[in-house]
């Protein structure tokens, strides 16, 4: 054995070796770290939550709640939530494998929120604005009489106080267990997105991962700027439902922020590092 084969070897033992240490205090930690979803690498949750919530390593951007979204965006202390007094009922006592009351409570126990989207009043670098901020934990961020009541009124209070409007979704489309209830929500929301824009306010959307549905077709996709996350995933119908429809293999990019970017569907595609920036750019220009 040469010197060179002796230091080869010994310099694959320690990557062996390094490799089953880390290996143990993964498994003797699991809290502590979080396998990221699009490259496999063992990450330091830490080191996520440092970095936005984005893997460090491919820079996939991991789904963040509505909390998390809150604390990113906004100033410190500035986000006054309102109507928090508007809570879920089970109008049709809805029942298919669970009651649909059940999956509230457990949806609310998971969460630590009333429904899928948080309202209220908040600053980004001093401007002032009102936001609706969705979150996908809440049963897909599906869209009820609730979610529509309180996007619906924030717009309100955004035209009494003379505000722009951020919305920022996240959602499956509508909630099934409210039937026809859920879907007349599409229209009350539009409805309020018309009447922002008659006053003269400006109304931006933030699309982030995923954004279907519904949602989509209507309060999510009416604003006069239209920014998507980096790598969020936007459409209607599923992208299966469509291959089925239409018989054809769509392209791997389609549904995603880049490809809508491409096609003149949203006008800014934004990394999350970066959206706190490009939001208070926005809002200084239409002051």
């Amino acid at each position: 054995m040469t010197v060179q084969d002796w230091f080869e070897k010994r310099k694959e033992a320690q990557i062996q070796r390094r490799a089953l240490e880390a290996r143990v205090e993964i498994e003797a930690n699991p809290e502590l770290w979080t396998k990221c979803v699009h490259c496999d690498s063992q990450l330091l949750r830490k080191d996520i939550e440092d970095n936005y919530m984005v893997c460090p390593v491919c820079d996939y951007h991991f789904r963040v709640n509505a909390r998390t979204r809150i604390k990113q965006l906004f100033d410190e202390g500035s986000f006054e939530e309102m109507f928090t007094e508007i809570k879920p009922t089970d109008p049709l006592d809805f029942v298919d494998t669970e009651s649909y009351k059940n999956r509230l409570e457990a949806a609310q126990k998971k969460t630590g929120l009333d429904d899928a989207v948080v309202t209220g009043l908040a600053t980004i670098n001093g401007h002032k604005l009102a936001t609706a901020v969705m979150d996908f934990d809440f049963m897909g961020g599906s869209m009820g009489s609730v979610v529509g009541e309180k996007v619906t009124r924030i717009i309100e209070k955004a035209i009494e106080l003379r505000l722009p409007v951020l919305a920022i979704t996240s959602s499956g489309g509508a909630r099934m267990q409210e039937s026809a209830l859920s879907l007349m929500q599409m229209a009350k929301t539009s409805c309020a997105c018309a009447r922002l824009d008659e006053a003269g306010l400006l109304y931006i959307n933030l699309i982030t991962d995923p954004t279907f549905g519904g949602v989509t077709a209507s309060f999510g996709t009416l604003g006069d700027i239209i920014i998507a996350e980096q790598g969020a995933r936007v459409g209607f119908a599923g992208r299966r439902v469509i291959e089925q429809t239409i018989r054809q293999k769509l392209p791997s990019d389609f549904q995603t922020a880049e490809y809508l970017m491409k096609y003149g569907q949203v006008d800014i595609v934004s990394s999350r590092k970066n959206l706190k920036e490009t939001l208070s750019n926005i809002l200084a220009m239409h002051e």
